[in-house]
């Protein structure tokens, strides 16, 4: 029997971390892949030639936002509960786990350059593949405790305050560390904190106006040596943030190449006055500023939901062509310079793309 024909996302998984490795291992490039049609990814980071990764290990997995099975719910589920519309490509944590251990030995093991190092030594039992964790909000749908609880406790896991205490009161997890916020006076340097390797840095931007900081990003910066000032940085926004705020990262020295901006397509508001998700107008403002080298979709599942919010909830799909046009008409004396590309790649559920 064919496993793919019950099991096709997992597969799809597997076959796509396959073929990113491949081309990965030549170019020494960060391979981003996508768990659900939500918003959990994971980011696996090639070891810099400067830094010596664990026996039997090539890259470092950070796991984003993950929520894989199950409902989540807002205060009670008869105020707000959801569930994934499609199942993700892995269904537990001890699956990702075989995922992320088949892509090292595909990399580590397909490669002559291992087979004489110290990397050919195996992977040391019981550690984890997932090397660590980031939480971008509190909120079940990216804190999600079930899915959390099935990883080793000695995982850390890099959250944002309220997230930070929400996980620490669990009383689990050996380490949970409060991400810091990032201003224009950051060395982007100094965001990386124990027990992160050196050249990984988590921070996040917060604007001052917003007192439940919904509309935030993670910064994640790589170092590419141990004595450069080059760097590069995927920003991780999963509701949308301001570009007042995001403009911060082109105003930093040294100074940061925008590597990914992971950003949603879908206006979600609340009836006719709150909004929750930015959607595809303020991607392309914050696009138009970053001129990131990927502009990645994230958090546009349309999911089942119950609860008293479920019909206040309203969604909006604008094309990025339309969206350009409508700002380009506010814009006096012309439009504005264009970036590289104004795409958006929308990865599907376990999809992977090679940053390169």
């Amino acid at each position: 029997m064919n496993p793919c024909v019950d099991d096709a996302a997992a597969c799809q998984l597997k076959a796509e971390l396959q073929h990113a490795l491949r081309r990965a291992h030549r170019l020494k490039r960060p391979i981003l892949t996508h768990l659900n049609a939500d918003t959990t990814w994971v980011i696996s980071f090639p070891y810099p030639e400067h830094a010596t990764p664990p026996p039997g290990r090539v890259r470092f997995n950070l796991l984003i936002d993950p929520w894989l099975q199950g409902t989540q719910q807002d205060v009670a589920g008869w105020f707000s509960k959801q569930w994934h519309s499609v199942e993700s490509s892995v269904q537990t944590m001890a699956e990702l786990e075989d995922v992320l251990r088949e892509a090292e030995h595909l990399e580590r093991d397909g490669n002559e350059e291992y087979h004489d190092s110290n990397q050919s030594t195996p992977a040391v039992r019981g550690r984890s593949h997932v090397d660590a964790v980031a939480v971008s909000h509190e909120f079940t749908d990216h804190c999600h405790r079930d899915t959390l609880l099935e990883l080793d406790a000695a995982v850390p896991i890099f959250a944002t305050k309220r997230a930070a205490r929400l996980i620490q009161s669990w009383g689990y997890f050996e380490n949970v560390v409060e991400v810091g916020n990032f201003s224009k006076s950051t060395d982007w340097r100094t965001t990386s904190v124990s027990p992160l390797p050196a050249w990984i840095g988590i921070s996040r931007l917060v604007a001052t106006f917003d007192i439940l900081s919904f509309h935030s990003a993670l910064v994640i910066c790589i170092q590419s040596s141990n004595s450069s000032t080059k760097g590069e940085a995927i920003v991780y926004t999963p509701h949308g943030v301001g570009v007042s705020t995001v403009s911060v990262l082109t105003e930093v020295t040294p100074s940061l190449e925008i590597l990914a901006l992971l950003h949603g397509l879908q206006d979600v508001s609340i009836g006719w006055a709150s909004q929750l998700n930015l959607g595809v107008v303020n991607g392309v403002k914050a696009q138009r500023i970053l001129d990131a080298k990927y502009w990645v979709g994230t958090h546009d599942e349309d999911k089942p939901r119950s609860g008293f919010v479920a019909p206040l909830l309203k969604r909006k799909l604008v094309s990025i062509s339309d969206a350009s046009a409508q700002l380009s008409k506010r814009v006096k004396d012309g439009s504005p310079c264009e970036p590289r590309q104004l795409l958006c790649c929308e990865l599907g559920n376990g999809e992977s793309l090679l940053l390169e």
